[in-house]
């Protein structure tokens, strides 16, 4: 018999599996020279003043959590949206371990609840960081639900474009990123942008290609950042 699409899965085994997880990264990432190029002031106490919609590809998610806590950590909170999953839940504690909260569901499950969690979140001046592509692809296409949060909150997007100097991509189907130990990540965050209420379907369209060609443009394959 099929799960309820609504549940939100969770169990001893996967939150454990995502402390260690978590742990993990930590640890891992405290070996890297991180490089934090900031075009948009977010890094800045002050700097963008209300909340905001993190926009970062699935396959670069192992060093944000860590980038953003050496960035933002300071003055800002977050959440990271997780699917309603047992990964989801594994996910969830990872990113708990560098206080970072969660938001879950995705656009198979729970997709509405989420959003208005999303909303609520922005209202209390949360951000929020959505994997557009995640959790399952097509890798690199964004989808449609970032928009129509952008849209409905009036919170501005970040687009967050993270290289490596030297990394072990994964057989799965984002190509999962892990950097090497010790080796070089530059996290850049992109120039804000404002996405209008009321949008046409053909706006929104429009809007949707515009934010996916910035991701694309800082999709570029590791090279040296010695």
């Amino acid at each position: 018999m099929a799960g309820n699409r609504s549940e939100v899965r969770e169990s001893g085994k996967s939150t454990a599996l995502g402390t260690v997880a978590g742990r993990l990264m930590q640890a891992w990432c405290a070996t890297l020279r991180f490089e934090i190029i900031d075009r948009c002031a977010l890094t800045q106490p002050g700097g963008i003043p209300g909340p905001v919609i993190y926009c970062l590809w699935h396959n670069r998610i192992f060093t944000m959590p860590a980038a953003w806590k050496k960035a933002c950590g300071k003055h800002r909170q977050a959440v990271v949206l997780t699917s309603a999953s047992h990964d989801g839940a594994a996910l969830a504690r990872a990113v708990g371990v560098f206080g970072i909260g969660s938001v879950r569901g995705s656009s198979s499950r729970r997709g509405v609840a989420a959003l208005v969690a999303m909303r609520k979140a922005l209202r209390e001046n949360t951000d929020v960081c959505i994997t557009p592509d995640g959790p399952r692809g097509p890798k690199h296409v964004i989808q449609p639900g970032i928009i129509k949060l952008a849209e409905a909150s009036g919170a501005p997007i970040v687009p967050i474009h993270v290289e490596y100097s030297s990394c072990r991509e994964l057989k799965t189907w984002d190509r999962f990123a892990i950097p090497a130990p010790g080796s070089k990540v530059r996290v850049i965050f992109d120039e804000a942008l404002a996405v209008p209420g009321g949008l046409s379907e053909d706006d929104f369209e429009t809007w949707r290609r515009r934010l996916e060609e910035i991701m694309l443009r800082g999709a570029a394959p590791t090279f040296d950042l010695r």
